[in-house]
């Protein structure tokens, strides 16, 4: 039986550029990889390598339409995909095109800065490759001068205000990363709601079906496979469209639930409980409490 290897580790950004055959990096902890420029065989790689880096790569152009649940969407000219340090990558075989740059940034050369705290507070570094920004000419305009800056500041000679410049230019790359994908959230309303209708018809699967009863509540790991987003996408496009995260969300549609079952059935509360997944009635008591400021007794009596 053939034994299936382990993604390739790169603990270093010169470790990646001399794997992929590029010139060595101007700087030890940070480089724009031009992805033309690699005259490695990358195939072995494509099948999986992890990166002890962020990486934040730009293509400028996707190989045929971009497909979001049953529609094509939404700009050709380009896009930008996000990863954090020790996440698996791949590359799908069909993705023959790799003009684009990458912005690679060990997190050591964030070390001491605020950025080092907050940069995984940008959400789509936990996206899954399929949820990429897709941008706009205006928009690619916008990033490509972003790139360029680093890749000046990159190519002067180092002094006392260099790192302080490039960190500024990854932040203002992260802001309007977050102002773009606010964008993609609008304009992607339609498959988005698509989304929440697939929702809701699961959730009410999952307790019409008294799947709750024997499996428990369910979770957001499980909810966002089922509609097949990652959970941070799920919760950032939730946010968007209703104002609630994926927690929130599932925690509201549970309170109605019980509300429903409380008012229409003559349930006891113990069974209620039980039926939305909670180990113990107590349990129940208590979440319903928090979120109503009532008991799920006194709801009940308010009807009668």
């Amino acid at each position: 039986m053939e034994q299936k290897k382990s993604p390739h580790i790169f603990h270093s950004v010169s470790e990646l550029h001399s794997a992929l055959g590029l010139p060595a990096p101007q700087h030890p902890l940070l480089s724009i990889a031009d992805y033309a420029q690699i005259t490695a065989d990358v195939t072995a790689l494509s099948k999986g390598l992890v990166l002890n880096f962020y990486k934040i790569s730009f293509k400028f152009n996707f190989k045929g339409r971009f497909k979001y649940g049953q529609q094509y969407y939404d700009f050709d000219e380009g896009g930008l995909s996000f990863s954090a340090p020790m996440q698996v990558i791949s590359a799908a075989e069909e993705e023959a095109d790799y003009s684009g740059l990458t912005l690679l940034i060990h997190p050591d050369f964030l070390r001491n800065y605020p950025i080092a705290k907050t940069i995984r507070n940008y959400g789509f570094f936990d996206y899954a490759v399929n949820e990429a920004l897709f941008l706009s000419e205006q928009e690619k305009a916008v990033i490509t001068g972003i790139f360029e800056s680093i890749q000046r500041e990159l190519q002067s000679s180092i002094d006392h205000f260099s790192q302080d410049i490039i960190i500024s230019q990854i932040e203002q790359l992260l802001n309007y990363s977050n102002r773009f994908y606010n964008r993609q959230f609008i304009t992607r309303k339609a498959a988005h709601n698509d989304h929440l209708a697939a929702l809701d018809q699961l959730l009410n699967d999952y307790f019409n079906n008294n799947t709750a009863l024997f499996n428990g509540m369910p979770g957001v790991e499980m909810i966002a496979g089922q509609l097949g987003v990652s959970q941070r996408y799920l919760s950032d496009m939730l946010r968007s469209l209703v104002g609630l995260n994926t927690q929130q969300y599932l925690q509201t549609w549970m309170i109605s639930k019980a509300k429903e079952l409380l008012s229409t059935t003559s349930l006891t509360i113990g069974e209620i409980a039980y039926q939305l997944g909670f180990e113990y009635p107590q349990s129940f008591n208590k979440f319903f409490r928090k979120q109503t400021a009532q008991s799920p007794r006194d709801f009940r009596n308010s009807f009668n």
